[in-house]
């Protein structure tokens, strides 16, 4: 199975490691899925990991280390095309072209994107962490 982690899911995976997207990160590190990232995800990651509130509880190593172990790790997917506007965010969409591109659920808790689940593979992490532990 192939996994595109939101940068909200993402940033939730260092601030807890007990709730559902701390164990799927777990279980990715484990081999349960393969996680896909992109040099946009990357860099979006970057940007909210500086954001004064989160550095509050993430210090600048840790956020530099968690994204270089997503880039060495994790299978990256260059230069998604992105659809017409499809979210109600539109800067969300290049998160539905990476997962349509490289074939991967988009994991996110993001409101904006999961009500376009019922057309489209979107899961809350708390699903595909049920879905994993069957």
């Amino acid at each position: 199975m192939r996994v595109v982690l939101d940068v909200n899911v993402l940033v939730s995976t260092l601030l807890s490691r007990a709730g559902a997207p701390g164990r799927l990160l777990a279980l990715w590190l484990e081999g349960a899925f393969e996680l896909v990232v992109s040099e946009e995800l990357l860099a979006e990651l970057g940007r909210a990991l500086a954001y004064p509130k989160l550095r509050e509880h993430i210090s600048p190593e840790d956020a530099a280390d968690f994204i270089a172990l997503l880039r060495s790790t994790a299978s990256m997917v260059a230069g998604a095309e992105r659809p017409d506007p499809i979210s109600r965010d539109p800067g969300d969409d290049y998160l539905l072209a990476l997962a349509k591109a490289s074939a991967s659920v988009l994991v996110s808790g993001d409101r904006d994107l999961l009500v376009l689940a019922p057309e489209l593979p979107i899961q809350e992490p708390g699903a595909l962490l049920e879905h994993l532990q069957r």
